[in-house]
């Protein structure tokens, strides 16, 4: 991983939330997960930041790399996953998918994003970091 620090990280998300919200203000809820990933990458695209989509995700199983078709949603400049829901509500199962990107990716941070409510910032974001995010310096 490129050397980056925790600022820069969570400036990166700043980014991103904002860009989520956006999305959420202009189509509101109620539409496909599949429409909301579509349009935050292309505003995230539109913010110069690096976008990955629907990219496999490794798995490594008894020394062997196994194509599982197990996809994340976005990846934001090689750093920040996002899994992108349109649930009334989070359940630990999306926490725990999630987690399980950020330990097989080796990334140091993800947000999840529920665009089926009506505040992406007050209820429909969840962050989340790893041992390496913990482990990179301050600024």
């Amino acid at each position: 991983m490129e050397k980056v620090t925790k600022k820069q990280l969570n400036d990166l998300s700043y980014r991103i939330i904002g860009a989520a919200i956006d999305v959420h203000k202009h189509l509101g809820p109620g539409l496909l997960e599949s429409v909301y990933e579509t349009c935050l990458e292309w505003e995230l695209k539109q913010a110069n930041l690096h976008v990955a989509r629907q990219q496999l995700v490794p798995i490594h199983y008894k020394g062997n790399e196994l194509d599982a078709a197990l996809r994340y949603d976005l990846l934001v400049e090689n750093l920040i996953v996002l899994e992108l829901k349109t649930v009334e509500f989070f359940l630990p199962v999306h926490e725990a998918q999630l987690l399980t990107y950020l330990r097989l990716l080796e990334k140091p941070k993800g947000i999840l994003l529920n665009f089926y409510c009506q505040n992406i910032f007050k209820e429909g974001q969840k962050t989340f970091v790893t041992e390496l995010f913990r482990s990179l310096p301050d600024e």
